[in-house]
């Protein structure tokens, strides 16, 4: 039988991101974005991959496997990292997805984030949100920002999280860590639960659906910092998709509550790096009377405008973050392009003749198959910010 921790053992040291372990094929270990077969353990068998999810598995996710198809959990591989454990069945076979996460939290400055983001964090009370596709690193993220008032704020944090993934210590500040399933049984109860335990700041690990949302802005609402995330891209998304969650004679209100509550919203997408690893673009949106007045008045389409004369506030839009990312030669050209919202206005910026398929009739900007902000769910995932960082 393979032995999983050798597997492990492997994935840290060739820097990846992903293990996947399949019936019918060998170990697979995305590498920097790219995935390698591991040939030389032959193909997986159901046996092997029941083996080896027993080697890892506590009970109670063995039982939720059996019972849903399907589980998730943490699992710490001594002190070189932790993984987050995704269990499902193919074919009437188990399979497993180990996400690495490392132990190392890192900094504003090793992602890339600029001070007003770092700013957010001294704020008494309001929503923050950081949003992207799957594998974006928002987790890490988020890590980076509740590390940074754990070390420089007397505060009580709470966090809720389906799996816990980065452990965090005392330091200035208490903190306490729950796991949906282990701790609580839902982030919406967590949220609840936890305005009863003296909190200053409140982490949901994903606003998921009305109940979490509605707790989320409620504790926002109520004097507290809470940060949580969302599979969207951009903040005028961001607001939408938030919006239309709620039932319609419900929407207003939630408008309301979202204008007169949220603080900022980072949205980030992460992009092969020259020479290898991944580097992070990101949109930041932080409100002002002005998009407070957007958000209550269905003026969402007006947000980005308003984020383009916004940087003196410390707000950027994704492009001009690609672009910058470009100009220092830590991105490809094709790669900005990919994701930008105008790929023509920053081939202008660079003096170059913007395409004619990049045009409609009219003149306006017709963005090609494959450019513009990526969404959840589509195309390949990315590894995280660079050596073994979280992609959630």
């Amino acid at each position: 039988m393979i032995d999983i921790y050798e597997l492990l053992d492997l994935i840290v040291n060739l820097d990846g991101s992903d293990l996947h372990l399949v019936v019918d094929d060998p170990p697979t270990i995305r590498v920097h974005g790219h995935l390698v077969r591991q040939k030389q353990y032959g193909n997986l068998t159901p046996e092997q991959t029941e083996y080896m999810t027993k080697q890892i598995a506590p009970e109670r996710s063995l039982r939720e496997l059996e019972e849903f198809r399907g589980a998730d959990f943490g699992f710490s591989f001594g002190n070189k990292a932790r993984f987050r454990v995704s269990l499902f069945m193919q074919k009437n076979t188990v399979a497993l997805n180990l996400r690495l996460i490392p132990y190392k939290l890192m900094t504003f400055e090793e992602i890339g984030l600029d001070k007003s983001v770092q700013d957010l964090c001294i704020q008494p009370r309001g929503l923050i949100l950081v949003t992207g596709p799957t594998g974006s690193g928002k987790t890490t993220t988020l890590a980076t920002m509740i590390n940074h008032i754990n070390e420089t704020r007397d505060c009580h944090i709470i966090t809720i999280e389906d799996p816990i993934e980065y452990y965090h210590t005392h330091k200035v500040s208490v903190i306490s860590q729950r796991e949906v399933g282990v701790d609580v049984p839902t982030f919406d109860m967590g949220v609840i639960k936890a305005l009863r335990q003296d909190p200053d700041v409140i982490l949901v690990g994903e606003m998921r659906d009305l109940a979490t949302i509605s707790a989320a802005v409620r504790a926002a609402e109520t004097g507290h910092l809470v940060f949580s995330t969302l599979h969207t891209t951009g903040a005028a998304r961001t607001v939408d998709r938030i919006v239309d969650v709620f039932p319609f004679d419900q929407q207003e209100q939630i408008r309301t509550q979202l204008a007169g509550n949220l603080l900022a919203v980072i949205s980030q997408a992460l992009i092969p790096k020259v020479g290898g690893g991944r580097v992070a673009a990101f949109e930041i949106m932080i409100c002002t009377p002005a998009i407070r007045h957007m958000i209550r008045d269905r003026k969402t389409h007006s947000i980005l405008s308003a984020i383009q004369t916004g940087s003196q506030l410390g707000m950027k839009t994704l492009d001009t973050s690609l672009f910058e990312l470009y100009t220092k030669r830590l991105i490809e050209k094709e790669e900005m392009l990919r994701l930008a919202e105008r790929p023509d206005e920053l081939l202008e910026k660079l003096g170059e003749q913007v395409p004619d398929y990049m045009r409609s009739d009219d003149g306006q900007t017709r963005r090609p198959t494959g450019y513009g902000p990526q969404t959840g769910g589509q195309g390949p995932t990315p590894p995280g910010y660079g050596p073994q960082q979280s992609r959630r």
